[in-house]
């Protein structure tokens, strides 16, 4: 019996990403790190800033993402998100170009707690990425 999975990956340019091979899926839920496979529970929520972890049978792809909805239902997994980066290809000047925005956002002194939360957690992110 097969284990896969189909992902789809929407940002507001194009289809960023379409697999049919996908074994497991890991997201960064507001809840937290929530690991999807073949027939998880139907389910809705929210990306936090942090990297989607994409495990196919052909090989096994990160993604930087600020924000977003993913929604499972019959073995289909849609992510729609505004930003959405490959880790492969986030080159050491284009991390730091991110990071510094992050942390101008996070320094802010006139800024909500909710868009607090999420600069630092965009400034952990950036900065965990090797």
């Amino acid at each position: 019996m097969s284990e896969e999975f189909k992902i789809e990956i929407v940002n507001p340019e194009k289809s960023f990403l379409v697999k049919e091979d996908v074994l497991e899926v890991v997201v960064p839920a507001f809840e937290g790190e929530m690991g999807i496979l073949k027939d998880h529970i139907s389910i809705i929520s929210f990306l936090k800033p942090g990297i989607i972890k994409v495990f196919s049978k052909s090989d096994d792809e990160n993604y930087y993402v600020e924000d977003g909805i993913i929604e499972f239902k019959n073995n289909n997994l849609s992510i729609l998100t505004s930003t959405i980066i490959s880790v492969a290809d986030l080159d050491k000047s284009k991390q730091g170009d991110l990071l510094k925005k992050a942390e101008a956002e996070a320094s802010k002194s006139e800024i909500s707690d909710q868009a607090k939360y999420l600069a630092d957690q965009k400034v952990e992110v950036l900065r965990s990425i090797n």
